[in-house]
């Protein structure tokens, strides 16, 4: 007869299991891009920005990256088409759409963060916006 015991302690258990390297491969996400329009104190560019860290330029041939650790690509499991469905403070005009995300991946309530990001689509925005960032960022109509 072997004795089996169940501790109660998750982090001693995930100490003892050995992680098995799950990859998953690519997962398409959503999210927002801040873009700057010119006016009175602002010239505007023809890059988009991540919403909430707002020195982050999305360059149109380079994948977006971070340290999952610190902040990461942030994205949604869900589609979100507009500013109330994306839920936080944000200012400014935001074009929306799809991103792939790879690399290291934690997964949250609504979404994920990961290490690598890449834009696919801009779906919902102004469309002269949406016409002139799919140009820029080689992305299809």
């Amino acid at each position: 007869m072997s004795a089996f015991f169940l501790s109660t302690n998750g982090s001693e258990l995930a100490k003892r299991l050995k992680h098995e390297g799950i990859r998953t491969g690519e997962i398409i996400a959503y999210r927002a891009w801040r873009v700057i329009v010119p006016s009175l104190y602002w010239s505007g560019d023809d890059f988009l920005h991540s919403v909430q860290m707002r020195d982050y330029i999305w360059l149109p041939d380079k994948p977006a990256s971070g340290d999952v650790k610190t902040h990461g690509v942030y994205s949604f499991r869900h589609t979100i088409r507009s500013m109330g469905e994306y839920g936080y403070n944000a200012r400014g005009v935001l074009l929306f759409g799809k991103v792939k995300i790879w690399g290291e991946i934690v997964e949250h309530e609504a979404g994920y963060r990961s290490q690598f990001g890449k834009i696919i689509s801009l779906d919902h925005g102004a469309p002269k916006l949406l016409e002139k960032f799919r140009r820029i960022y080689h992305l299809p109509n």
